[in-house]
């Protein structure tokens, strides 16, 4: 046994790059974390929508954090992972990408965007080995091929692009699942906004770390659109009339729409 093996037995937090703090206490649960982010294509653009919850261990850490940002004019980003890092990975994701514009006189295509958020993902994979990852989920309009389109991460910074619907964090299974059911690819922008809601609920329905609509706050999801227009957020108002329908007919049905056998 090496005397590094020793000091690793004896004193977890004593060596460089340990994901262990001095105190035993694991480094990713010292900071809030963010959770579910869903997206869903639809003809003429995509939607994507996150949950407010953020927490730290088993403590609801912030109530109201903001998961889904725009990118740029015609692009978005979810975050999932350690909060911290990823806000700042958004500020340096959209800052690379209005400096790109500026020297080129040209914005970056959208294939070229993922590409870009995916090396910076690699870059933070020594923090993401401590524990500390973050899993963005990118989506935008294309204005060359016309169409919605969805990209994936892996903590190495493998991109992959996803059809119709995807989502990521701790609550990402229940939340897939949901969208199985109620995704359809002929939905319009309110449908798909209404199935990435009906999703996050769900999520929130099985996953402690992902928080459902807070009616009593007023603290919905953060929903925003990607279409030739560019990107838009839902307003409060907005977000808060589907909101509300979706939990006027979970009290008729609180697991929610059935899907047909066949």
């Amino acid at each position: 046994m090496t005397i590094a093996d020793l000091a690793a037995a004896g004193s977890p937090g004593s060596l460089p790059g340990s994901s262990t703090a001095a105190d035993g206490t694991r480094a990713a649960e010292l900071a809030p974390h963010g959770t579910t982010i869903v997206a869903a294509g639809f003809p003429g653009g995509v939607v994507m929508a996150g949950d407010r919850r953020a927490t730290m261990g088993n403590m609801i850490a912030q109530r109201d954090i903001e998961k889904v940002f725009a990118a740029d004019e015609y692009s978005m980003i979810g975050i999932a992972g350690t909060a911290g890092i990823a806000v700042e990975l958004v500020r340096l994701f959209r800052v690379e990408l209005e400096h790109y514009e500026k020297i080129e006189g040209a914005p970056l295509s959208l294939s070229g965007k993922a590409n870009h958020l995916a090396s910076m993902i690699r870059g933070n994979l020594g923090l993401a080995m401590q524990g500390l990852m973050v899993l963005p989920l990118f989506a935008g309009w294309d204005p060359v091929r016309g169409v919605g389109r969805i990209f994936s991460y892996d903590a190495t910074g493998g991109r992959y692009e996803e059809t119709a619907f995807h989502a990521v964090g701790s609550g990402s299974t229940y939340a897939r699942g949901s969208l199985k059911k109620l995704y359809r690819d002929d939905l319009d922008a309110e449908g798909a906004a209404t199935a990435v809601v009906q999703a996050l609920y769900d999520a929130a329905d099985d996953d402690s770390a992902t928080g459902g609509p807070d009616l009593t706050r007023r603290i919905f999801p953060v929903v925003m659109m990607a279409t030739a227009d560019g990107v838009r957020r839902l307003t409060d108002d907005e977000v808060g009339e589907i909101v509300d329908r979706v939990v006027a007919a979970r009290m008729q049905r609180p697991d929610g729409p059935a899907a047909p056998l066949l």
